[in-house]
């Protein structure tokens, strides 16, 4: 397996270029699959009846910038949140294994690196995914009254502030954490193990094709971790956008008790309520994430041996 070595700053740069990205080719399917959770696993709302016939919707009462709704507080916290996983990542994967480089991946160093890593973004991405979310469903459809809708991502954050207090903003955090932390535990693992297969099994028989090669195998591992991580905790995901949308402060915060009362009212389907466009969205979104990262590397000099 072939590592990163420590360098500093460096990997947080290239981090917050890979977050960027991230939210630049996965936004729009973030916002069907926000509407599809609020929507589809709430009794009182319009239903859609899939991923198409939701982003259809949106295209034909408000456009494309429909689609990107909230995007401003997403490019922030990704690229605060990409700069943050990848660089404590790098650094706690080299920690654990003493500074000396693997040869292959390692569950008992991958797997606490991604997880503590995943937990400390948690605190960045619960205040900037609520603010998101929120203005993601404030739609046509929606049925937030025009009067109680938000501006802009500021403006639903100093409401949320005035009428919640500052913990407002913390709502869902402990769901957020949960998904973090399971989810990129189960994302590196497929990534590191998918790249030293297939680095391993392919052989590139003229130096002018190992950019290339390196670009394949960063989309193909990077896609199929984000599928793994979506398949894993999107149930989690759909009990954080019901915590932090739901218009009473005093709702349930648990997100056990949350899926358990989905399930109960839409069965399993609607615990997987947006599963259709989060997996649209996760291969392309997360595939674009690890070759801007790993492109940001060779950019900076940072030499994977």
């Amino acid at each position: 397996m072939e590592e990163i070595s420590s360098s500093g700053y460096k990997e947080y740069v290239a981090g917050c270029l890979a977050g960027v990205a991230a939210v630049a080719s996965g936004h729009p399917f973030d916002t069907v699959k926000v509407m599809l959770q609020k929507h589809n696993a709430e009794a009182h709302m319009i239903q859609y009846r899939n991923g198409l016939h939701c982003t259809a919707r949106i295209l034909k009462t408000e456009g494309i910038k429909g689609l990107y709704r909230g995007a401003t507080s997403s490019f922030v916290g990704m690229a605060v949140e990409g700069s943050l996983f990848f660089g404590i990542y790098s650094q706690t994967k080299m920690y654990l294994q003493g500074g000396v480089q693997s040869g292959e991946p390692r569950p008992q160093v991958i797997i606490p690196s991604a997880a503590y890593s995943g937990a400390i973004i948690s605190f960045v991405l619960g205040p900037t995914e609520l603010i998101k979310c929120r203005m993601q469903i404030q739609g046509t459809d929606s049925l937030v009254p025009k009067s109680s809708r938000y501006s802009s991502p500021l403006d639903c954050a100093l409401k949320t502030v005035e009428t919640e207090g500052v913990k407002g903003i913390f709502r869902g955090g402990c769901t957020t954490l949960l998904r973090e932390s399971i989810g990129n535990a189960v994302f590196m693992s497929v990534y590191e193990y998918v790249r030293h297969q297939m680095h391993s099994n392919i052989k590139v028989s003229s130096s002018n094709y190992s950019n290339l090669v390196d670009i394949g195998i960063g989309i193909a591992a990077g896609g199929l971790g984000g599928v793994g991580f979506w398949l894993t905790v999107l149930p989690l995901d759909v009990a954080k956008t019901l915590i932090q949308t739901n218009p009473d402060k005093n709702c349930p915060r648990n997100p056990f008790r949350v899926l358990s009362s989905v399930y109960q009212r839409a069965g399993l389907k609607g615990c997987y309520a947006g599963l259709g466009p989060t997996i649209s969205r996760a291969f392309p979104a997360n595939a674009a994430t690890i070759v801007a990262w790993e492109l940001a590397l060779k950019m900076l000099s940072i030499r994977r041996d």
